[in-house]
């Protein structure tokens, strides 16, 4: 039965934004857009920087050379060209009887952000020019002093939407907090705040929208910092722990005969690295509770055997597999590569995917029903409706980060639940393990098979294009052959880079005309494509000229030539996924990029990938530069935003979350203990639905 206090304080807390007070119905529309529809959501709509006005100074007290702040108000604001694409632009400011002259060089937008009679926060180094003061490059705030606000204090700066000004948000959120702030509940114990020294939510709210100093911002950002890292990872732990109560996975143990039958199918000895993956994954098979495990190396290290591993352990057991692939091209290769190693045996393979025939597709779908195969190789086809295993045991999901949280529960959906096996050939750096896979345990494998290449990379110059097209040539008459990565389909004006069809005419008729040349995109259709990797796999194509389609898992020995051209478009787990294709033979490979870094950004990330061939390295580099986002695309993990932590800045505070998380549910795994109620109720808010943890208790 629900408390009734805490249906009156939903209530409170649930007041729509038209009926709060300074809003009303045509505001409210523009706060919509902001996605701000309730008093709880005006509340914790934290800023996005802050205006620090607390220690200006005056134009008449500046000190020549020091760093300062001056608050004034625009007077004239002159654009003056001084020669082909250059200017000057002089903007003077007054505060009270006293002046003050900004100059911009060749900055000419900036006529348009400062406009006379504008107050503005001038922060930068003054000069004394004569008889006037003089800022170059100063950072400039416009400052809305509508609200009247005094100076003297910290001012929040929000997130705006046209129509709207800072000022009216500030107002408004003022107001939140005085007659609605009062409603918000601690969910944090005394003796937790205590512990973990963390402002009490009240005083928290106030101090985050309006601090009274450097201290108390901090102090209100760690604590709302270290509360959304918190709710994560409770909810990633109280996901492993349903999952272990379930007790619903077959047991598929591993014994010294089955053993034997699997590793005479490998004509090698399996690495270090692979025989820990490989007792991990035995050991998990063996449990009731389905295995949730995340298989990670480097380009090269062996993945795809520990795979073949825990199929052919499912299959022992008489137990279906289903093996599935974020692209077509990667789906095919794994059915042939499987082929290929089980020829000669009783394992029944198939390949599911959208680009089979129907009818050929109705066959798979029956005998996968009916239990008259055993391994079913596919893409999204199999997640969609019509797709039913008879006896399902083990999933083995390739390229994990390209699959959402969702996406690959779907085929948990039976009353028995199958073991879980991901791979991803993109080593994850820890802390985004831990914040966005931390209900999967971790295989890692750092090693290589004996043997293995190495792989030379550069980053051309224009100047020595000639000379890298003429080593290219020679080593394609060796024998080898080789790749061209671009990463267009067709012309963009957007981009300063050769579309593939373009670079594929040039190569044809240019730099490659005396080989042969094939062509790869993920807009052709699979029968395209098949005949292309074929023709490739057999030599009858020397060069395949293509997109990132060959990015993952194409696999062809005696390609060790890639050139890769805008590889600034590219990040650095993209790009090493990429050269990951020429390490794959008996012969070195070589990789050279081409690029226009239009950033110091981007020149750090070209130099870095020439310099490493760790993928490790080569990720934790790209999650400091890049940040989570990019290196995993549009939130494939499934899971809700962050709000206010940034997993590069904070990763210190995403350990801390992870072990406190642990702690507290080693000692109530349900978290039923009355001082939880609050804090339980908000990790099944947010996340319960989307990480499917129904009531934990």
């Amino acid at each position: 039965m629900a408390n009734p206090h805490d249906t009156a304080v939903e209530q409170v807390l649930a007041t729509p934004v038209q009926f709060m007070k300074k809003v009303g119905p045509r505001r409210a529309e523009l706060f919509a857009r902001l996605d701000l529809h309730t008093a709880r959501d005006v509340l914790f709509f934290f800023p996005r920087d802050y205006q620090d006005l607390t220690d200006v100074r005056p134009i008449a007290g500046l000190e020549d050379g020091l760093l300062v702040s001056v608050l004034a108000c625009v007077e004239e604001v002159e654009l003056r060209e001084t020669g082909t694409g250059r200017s000057i632009l002089g903007v003077l400011v007054r505060e009270g009887e006293d002046f003050l002259r900004a100059i911009w060089f060749n900055q000419p937008y900036m006529q348009h952000r400062l406009l006379p009679g504008q107050q503005v926060l001038l922060s930068g180094k003054a000069r004394l020019r004569g008889m006037q003061w003089e800022m170059a490059h100063p950072r400039v705030q416009t400052i809305d002093t509508s609200d009247g606000l005094p100076e003297g204090r910290r001012l929040p700066v929000y997130r705006l939407t046209e129509g709207l000004h800072q000022g009216q948000v500030r107002r408004v959120v003022e107001s939140a907090l005085q007659v609605y702030g009062g409603a918000v509940e601690e969910i944090f114990s005394e003796e937790f705040l205590v512990q973990h020294q963390l402002l009490p939510i009240h005083e928290a709210l106030h101090e985050i929208h309006f601090p009274t100093s450097s201290e108390a911002l901090q102090r209100a950002r760690h604590r709302f910092i270290y509360q959304e890292l918190l709710l994560l990872q409770l909810a990633l732990v109280l996901r492993r722990n349903v999952r272990a109560d379930l007790g619903t996975a077959p047991r598929l143990p591993v014994d010294a005969k089955i053993d034997a039958r699997i590793r005479r199918r490998f004509p090698f000895e399996l690495t270090e690295g692979q025989e820990a993956a490989v007792g991990e994954i035995a050991a998990d098979m063996k449990q009731a509770c389905p295995m949730n495990r995340l298989l990670q190396g480097d380009v090269g290290s062996g993945k795809t055997v520990v795979a073949l591993y825990a199929t052919l352990l499912a299959v022992a057991h008489r137990h279906q597999v289903a093996i599935m692939a974020p692209t077509e091209v990667l789906a095919r290769q794994h059915a042939r590569v499987l082929g290929d190693f089980l020829q000669a045996s009783q394992v029944r393979t198939a390949l599911l995917s959208g680009g089979i025939p129907v009818a050929q597709r109705r066959l798979v779908l029956d005998a996968m029903a009916a239990g008259d195969v055993d391994v079913v190789i596919g893409t999204h086809a199999l997640i969609q409706s019509g797709a039913e295993f008879a006896r399902l045991g083990l999933v083995i999901i390739d390229e994990q980060h390209k699959f959402g949280v969702q996406q690959r529960a779907v085929l948990r959906q039976a009353e028995t639940q199958p073991h879980y096996l991901v791979m991803t050939a993109t080593p994850i750096p820890r802390t985004v393990t831990m914040a966005l896979f931390g209900d999967l345990d971790v295989s890692t494998m750092r090693d290589f098979p004996p043997g293995r290449q190495p792989v030379h990379t550069y980053l051309g110059t224009p100047q020595q294009r000639a000379q890298w097209w003429e080593f290219f040539r020679n080593k394609l008459r060796e024998g080898r052959q080789g790749y061209v990565i671009t990463p267009l389909i067709e012309e963009s004006e957007q981009w300063n880079v050769t579309s593939l069809a373009e670079a594929f005419e040039e190569l044809a008729n240019g730099e490659l005309e005396a080989f042969r040349l094939g062509l790869i995109h993920g807009r052709q259709a699979a029968s395209e494509k098949d005949r292309v990797m074929a023709d490739f796999h057999s030599g009858k194509i020397q060069v395949l000229v293509g997109t990132t389609v060959v990015e993952v898992g194409v696999d062809v020995p005696n390609a060790t030539l890639m050139t890769i051209e805008g590889a600034e478009r590219f990040g650095l787990a993209q790009l090493h996924q990429l050269r990951g294709r020429i390490v794959r033979g008996a012969y070195p490979g070589y990789c050279c990029l081409f690029a226009e870094p239009a950033s110091e950004e981007a020149r750090q990330r070209l130099e870095a990938f020439a310099a490493s061939t760790d993928g490790f390295e080569l990720a934790e580099i790209d999650f400091r530069l890049r940040g989570p986002g990019d290196l995993f695309g549009t939130r494939q993990h499934g899971l809700p935003p962050l709000r206010v932590a940034d997993l590069v800045r904070d990763a210190d505070l995403v350990e801390v979350a992870r072990q406190d998380a642990i702690t507290l549910l080693a000692k109530d795994p349900g978290m039923v203990d009355p001082a939880l109620a609050l804090l339980r109720k908000r990790v099944l808010l947010r996340y319960g639905k989307v990480l499917d943890l129904g009531d934990v208790g």
